[in-house]
């Protein structure tokens, strides 16, 4: 049996999405900048999309950009804002995604912007009352803080943040990656500038993305080369992928509250036997509080096997990873852990689930972890 628990680093393509996907792979292969039939069918596909995408959001389709994925929307709403808008200091926290904290870090040794680091509590939780000292310190700054981290599951008061940035005049940009397609997100009613997603976190395509932009924000094209996405991002459009975005979209929003009871009881049930079974568990970030359903990063006991906890657990046919998976390879260990001051000597795992995933399968990766500390259960 193998058993997959790493849906916050990407989830399995969803077969509807698939369905949809393939007409714009085999038929629909115009290129959407040609005026023929063929291109014709293909930019009213990407339209169609968009204006389903942007319903959603309670937001105008003039204001939805298709992106290669999280990564590019993050940076797009960066760069952009510091090139186009006045911005010379940015406020971020220490355990954003490292599209953000790399981007802005290596605009602030260009230069270019200022950085400040609002605090967090010992759970991860961002510090309002230290955000809005730094705003009011610097009005019109860029504030960079994501909806849900992405190792803990912390979830951001986001219409708090909004109302904050707004009375300071600082532009508000959101990484929502992880949470689109999981929450409903109102943009009529939360004054945010821009947000950002990654179709691959609920069951859509690798590769394709968006960027939100606020309809009074001005700025000037990331990629230059063609007249695409209004100018905005020049290279020919993934049809398909923006095809499955917006259906794996509609999947998640028709379905929304029965996934999220399904994919919360997998993550108390989880919680429960962990600390029922195995002695010294405890759990990082605010687990069972203001927190993403689908996460659930756990923090082992020190063991002579510590550092090898990943790779047993593969072997053993359980999927699961030790933070994001865009840092996977590095030896300098979870920055979000280390914000947290999390015992370095305690392997710390983070189980994330999907609606595919069933309660056997939780079932089974506790006994892996049973026999691997070596825990009977009578």
């Amino acid at each position: 049996m193998r058993v997959y628990l790493d849906n916050a680093a990407t989830s399995p393509l969803d077969p509807q999405v698939l369905e949809a996907m393939l007409p714009y792979m085999k038929q629909h292969y115009g290129n959407p900048s040609s005026i023929h039939s063929f291109g014709r069918e293909t930019k009213a596909a990407i339209e169609q999309a968009r204006k389903k995408v942007a319903g959603y959001f309670h937001a105008s389709p003039s204001e939805i950009f298709f992106t290669s994925g999280g990564t590019e929307a993050n940076n797009m709403a960066i760069l952009c804002s510091i090139r186009d808008l006045g911005i010379t200091h940015a406020i971020t926290s220490p355990i954003e995604h490292h599209a953000v904290l790399h981007t802005l870090e290596e605009l602030e040794k260009q230069g270019r912007v200022k950085l400040s680091f609002v605090g967090i509590d010992e759970t991860g939780h961002v510090n309002l009352e230290h955000l809005e000292k730094l705003l009011a310190e610097h009005p019109h700054s860029l504030v960079s803080l994501m909806h849900a981290n992405n190792e803990i599951g912390n979830l951001l008061p986001l219409k708090s943040v909004a109302q904050l940035c707004a009375k300071y005049d600082a532009i508000f940009h959101c990484d929502t990656v992880q949470t689109v397609g999981h929450y409903e997100i109102d943009l009529s009613d939360i004054p945010v500038h821009f947000i950002s997603c990654a179709a691959h976190k609920f069951h859509g395509p690798k590769g394709v993305g968006f960027l939100y932009i606020n309809r009074n924000v001005k700025i000037n094209p990331f990629i230059y080369g063609g007249a695409q996405e209004r100018n905005m991002r020049g290279g020919t459009e993934n049809v398909y992928g923006i095809v499955g975005l917006a259906k794996a979209l509609e999947i998640a929003y028709e379905n929304m509250d029965e996934h999220k009871k399904h994919i919360l009881a997998l993550k108390k049930y989880m919680a429960e036997h962990l600390s029922e079974s195995i002695p010294g568990i405890l759990f990082n970030g605010d687990c069972m509080g203001t927190s993403l359903y689908t996460v659930l990063n756990v923090c082992f006991p020190a063991t002579d096997f510590a550092e090898m906890l990943l790779f047993n657990l593969d072997i053993a046919g359980v999927a699961a990873s030790g933070g994001s998976a865009c840092s996977s390879g590095s030896e300098t260990g979870s920055h979000v852990l280390k914000a947290l001051n999390v015992d370095e000597a305690r392997p710390s795992v983070r189980f994330s689930f999907s609606k595919f995933n069933r309660k056997e399968e939780v079932d089974f990766a506790l006994e892996k972890l049973r026999e691997l500390y070596a825990v009977k259960v009578s």
